[in-house]
C-alpha cells in the first residue's frame, strides 16, 4: 500500500512517513501544496494525508483539485485548525477524515487502516485473467502457485493490472514508479517489464504483457 504525506512541516512529515513504514507502508513525502497535487495527480497512491497550512496551495485547495479531476483516494486531513467551520470547510472540500494536531500515533494509524478498509476489495487484491496481486504482500498468485515482486516490480504490475488490458506508455510508468525528479530511463521500464513476464511465466499466469508501438505496454489473457 502506498501512502502519500503532504506536510510542510519537514521534521513531522518524515516521523509520520518513519511510523507508517514502520507498519509496512510505502510512503512518499511532499512539503508543500502544489508538490503535493502533482504526486497525487499520478494515481499511485492508496491515500493521502493533508497538511491544511502550506505554501504555494493549501490543503483545501488541493482536496478541491483532485475532486475536480475525479480523483478518488481518500483524504486524512490533518491540521492544527480544530473549529467547527475549519473542520466542515475540509470536508466540504473532499477530506473522508479531519484528524486534529497534536495527535496521537494510534489514532493516526486507525484513521488510516479504517480509510484503506473503505476502499473495498480493490485494496486487497487486484485480478485479471488467473493471476491476482496481493497489495499487501506484494505477490503475484496463480493457481496456488506464488511469487513475491520487488518494490519496483509491484508497483509496474499494479498499474497494468489497474488498467485493465488498456496501454500504459511507458512515460506513464516512469513518471509514476520512479518519480518526476528520477534519471531513469525508458530502458528501466523495458527492463522491469522483463523480469516480470519472467515472474509470470513461473507461476503459470495465462497474462501476456504485451508490448504496443508508441502506446506502451498493455495485459493480454492468452487463451491457449
Amino acid at each position: 500500500m502506498k501512502i502519500l504525506i503532504v506536510e510542510d512541516e519537514r521534521l513531522l512529515a518524515d516521523s509520520i512517513k518513519v511510523l507508517l513504514e514502520d507498519k509496512g507502508f510505502t510512503v512518499d513525502a511532499a512539503y508543500d501544496g502544489e508538490d503535493g497535487l502533482q504526486y497525487a495527480e499520478t494515481g499511485v497512491y492508496d491515500l493521502i494525508i493533508l497538511d491544511v497550512m502550506m505554501p504555494r496551495l493549501n490543503g483545501y485547495q488541493v482536496a478541491r483539485k483532485l475532486r475536480q479531476e475525479h480523483i478518488s483516494l481518500p483524504i486524512l486531513m490533518l491540521t492544527a485548525k480544530s473549529e467547527l467551520m475549519d473542520r466542515v470547510e475540509g470536508l466540504n472540500s473532499g477530506a473522508d477524515y479531519y484528524l486534529t494536531k497534536p495527535f496521537d500515533s494510534r489514532e493516526l494509524l486507525a484513521c488510516v487502516n479504517a480509510l484503506l478498509r473503505r476502499q473495498g476489495s480493490e485494496v486487497d487484491e487486484l485480478t485479471y485473467g488467473n493471476t491476482s496481486l496481493d497489495l499487501e504482500s506484494c505477490t503475484l498468485n496463480c493457481n496456488g502457485n506464488s511469487i513475491r515482486l520487488s518494490a519496483r516490480e509491484y508497483d509496474v504490475m499494479r498499474l497494468l493490472m489497474q488498467a485493465k488490458g488498456g496501454n500504459t506508455s511507458k512515460e506513464q510508468i516512469l513518471s509514476k514508479v520512479w518519480g518526476f525528479d528520477s534519471d531513469a530511463v525508458e530502458n528501466h521500464v523495458e527492463v522491469y517489464v522483463g523480469f516480470l513476464r519472467k515472474k509470470l511465466k513461473n507461476i503459470g499466469s495465462d497474462l501476456n504483457i504485451v508490448a504496443a508501438r508508441r502506446l506502451g505496454y498493455h495485459l493480454e489473457v492468452s487463451h491457449a
